[in-house]
C-alpha cells in the first residue's frame, strides 16, 4: 500500500471530509492526519464542549471546524445533513467513525433502537442517505469502520433490537458486520444507480482508545495491562488504516484495510481479512431494506434530490 505511515499520506489540498465521533480517540486522529495533509475536515460528535476542546488540541493547520451530530437522535441527524448541505458545495470523504462498545446494560436512542445498532450503523446508515447529494457532487468516498468483532457477528432479523435478550458484545458484533454490509450494499446501490460514491471499508486493530478501554474487552485487568503493549497500538496507529481506506487511490471497491500483520491487531494498513457473513449479497440487502424502514430515509429519492 502507497500509505504506511503519517509521511505517506498524499496532499489533500481543495478537498472535504467529515468524520464522526472525532472528539476523541480515532476520530480525532483521523481528523489530525487529514487536516495536516491539507484537507478541510469537519469534525463531528454529540458533545459540543468535548468538540471544541478537541478543535483547540488540533495544530492550526488546515480549515477545522465542528458539526455538532448525534448519530443516537434522526432529527439530530436529518437537522446537521441540512445544516451541512447549505455550508459546503461537496463531501470528498465521509468516516463513519463514531461509535458505542459493549454497554452492560442494555439502551436505546433517542428513536427507541438498540443504542450499539442504532448508533454503529442506523445512524451512519440514516446520515450517509442524507449527505448522498453532497457525496454524489463529488464522487465521494464513504469508509465504514467496522471492528475485529465483526468476525463474531451474525444479523438477527428476527431481534435486531436485542428486545429478547441482550448480550453486549453480541450487539455489538452484529452492528460492527452490519457496517461491513452496509459498504457492500452502498457500493453495489452506487454502481447499479451511477452514483459515483465509492465504499470501503476498515478497521483499526485494538487501538488503544477510551471507547476500548469503556467497553469489555474480556481480558481481566491485570492481564490486560500485561499483553496490551504487545497485541496493541496507539490511537494514532489505529487510525492510520482508517486514513488508508480513505485516501488510498486504487483501492478496489470492496476493499477492507486493517492492521496488515499480528493477526490485524497492530502494525501499519494492509488487506483485512472479510468475515464470510459480511460477503452475504442477500443479508446486505435485507439489511439495508429493514434499515430504510427503521430510519424512514428513502435512497432513491435522495438520489432524485442529486439530480435535481
Amino acid at each position: 500500500m502507497q500509505i504506511s505511515s503519517e509521511t505517506t499520506i498524499p496532499d489533500q489540498s481543495g478537498r472535504i471530509a467529515l468524520v464522526t465521533g472525532a472528539a476523541g480517540g480515532l476520530g480525532l486522529e483521523i481528523s489530525r492526519m487529514l487536516a495536516a495533509s491539507g484537507a478541510r475536515v469537519i469534525l463531528a460528535g454529540r458533545d459540543v464542549a468535548k468538540g471544541e476542546a478537541a478543535l483547540r488540541s488540533l495544530p492550526r493547520q488546515g480549515d477545522l471546524s465542528f458539526e455538532r451530530i448525534d448519530l443516537a437522535d434522526l432529527g439530530s441527524i436529518r437537522d446537521a445533513a441540512a445544516r451541512l448541505s447549505a455550508q459546503i458545495p461537496r463531501l470528498d470523504l465521509l468516516i463513519n467513525n463514531a461509535g458505542v462498545m459493549a454497554p452492560r446494560e442494555r439502551g436505546v436512542t433517542a428513536d427507541g433502537f438498540e443504542l450499539q445498532l442504532g448508533t454503529n450503523h442506523l445512524g451512519h446508515f440514516a446520515l450517509t442517505s442524507h449527505l448522498q447529494p453532497l457525496l454524489q457532487a463529488a464522487r465521494g468516498r464513504v469508509v465504514s469502520v467496522a471492528s475485529i468483532a465483526a468476525r463474531f457477528g451474525r444479523i438477527d432479523f428476527d431481534d435486531l433490537q436485542s428486545e429478547g435478550g441482550y448480550n453486549p458484545f453480541r450487539a455489538y458484533a452484529q452492528s460492527k458486520l452490519a457496517n461491513l454490509l452496509f459498504a457492500r450494499e452502498l457500493q453495489r446501490r452506487s454502481d447499479e444507480g451511477g452514483w459515483g460514491i465509492k465504499a470501503v471499508s476498515a478497521h483499526p486493530g485494538w487501538a488503544r482508545t477510551e471507547l476500548f478501554r469503556h467497553g469489555r474487552s474480556g481480558i481481566s485487568g491485570r492481564g490486560e495491562k500485561l499483553l496490551e503493549p504487545l497485541v496493541s497500538q496507539s490511537a494514532a496507529a489505529g487510525a492510520l488504516p482508517i486514513v488508508a481506506a480513505a485516501l488510498e487511490p486504487h483501492l478496489p471497491t470492496d476493499a477492507y484495510i486493517g492492521p496488515g500483520h499480528w493477526f490485524e491487531l497492530k502494525n501499519p494498513p494492509g488487506p483485512a481479512s472479510v468475515p464470510r457473513a459480511a460477503r452475504n449479497a442477500d443479508t446486505a440487502r435485507r439489511l439495508w431494506e429493514a434499515s430504510e424502514a427503521l430510519t424512514q430515509v428513502n435512497w432513491l429519492a435522495m438520489e432524485g434530490q442529486a439530480h435535481g
